[in-house]
């Protein structure tokens, strides 16, 4: 590698949260008649295609809020759960505020912290990443994310737009993430690239087979501590 980064920009839902179990605890709170980890499942499954709506125009511009709120409304559908007020659905889909850190997340993020700016690169909305770091204890530097520059991922003005708003190149910005679709995208519009480890991201009862490393990556790390010791980040 030629040059070290200067600006850790972080994938959020899976890489740094453990949004599958934050969501499956949620509904088993509620006591609804479903299984937790097919509802998890299902929510987020509905996600990819309802940021696609907004990228081909039938939906215009919408912050994640809203389309998860759209797709809970669908699968309470599908799952036949009518049992839900309506201040409880409004709340059932703020989960996505709360998410639950992973447990190596905080050490990991405040020790790379001490030598990189490190920043969120989320197709979360704003309002939604100030909740759940102020709610988790997550020590960005900045929150950017889709809202600001009004693209998904993997849209190459997102990864570009972390570049452009701290005037750098896109080789010293570094993606890390849990997802090679995403690390791939990153990779093309010149940013260095690392692979966070998962396992367990889809839930108990998914077995990822992409864990592996990949030669596309400039890093592949067990965990975010993990990561900080290959970048030599001190405890």
């Amino acid at each position: 590698m030629s040059i070290d980064p200067k600006i850790l920009a972080f994938d959020v839902f899976g890489t740094v949260v453990d949004w599958h179990g934050s969501i499956a605890v949620e509904v088993k709170k509620l006591s609804l008649p479903v299984d937790s980890n097919e509802f998890a499942t299902a929510w987020r499954d509905g996600y990819k295609p309802a940021m696609a709506r907004v990228r081909s125009g039938s939906l215009p511009w919408t912050k994640i809020d809203d389309l998860h709120r759209m797709i809970l409304d669908e699968i309470l559908r599908d799952f036949n759960i009518t049992s839900l007020s309506e201040s409880q659905v409004h709340e059932l889909n703020r989960v996505w505020h709360r998410l639950h850190p992973w447990m190596d997340t905080v050490e990991g993020l405040t020790r790379l912290k001490s030598k990189f700016t490190i920043v969120t690169l989320s197709n979360g909305n704003l309002g939604l990443l100030a909740d759940m770091a102020k709610n988790a204890g997550l020590p960005w530097d900045l929150i950017l994310s889709a809202e600001v520059f009004r693209h998904y991922k993997p849209d190459p003005e997102t990864y570009l737009g972390v570049a452009e708003t701290f005037n750098v190149r896109p080789e010293q910005v570094m993606l890390v993430a849990a997802h090679k679709d995403d690390l791939l995208a990153a990779k093309a519009c010149g940013l260095q690239t690392a692979f966070i480890e998962r396992p367990l991201e889809f839930g108990p009862n998914f077995s990822r087979k992409d864990l592996h490393r990949e030669e596309f990556t400039n890093y592949h790390a067990k965990d975010l501590n993990d990561l900080a010791t290959q970048l030599n980040c001190k405890f």
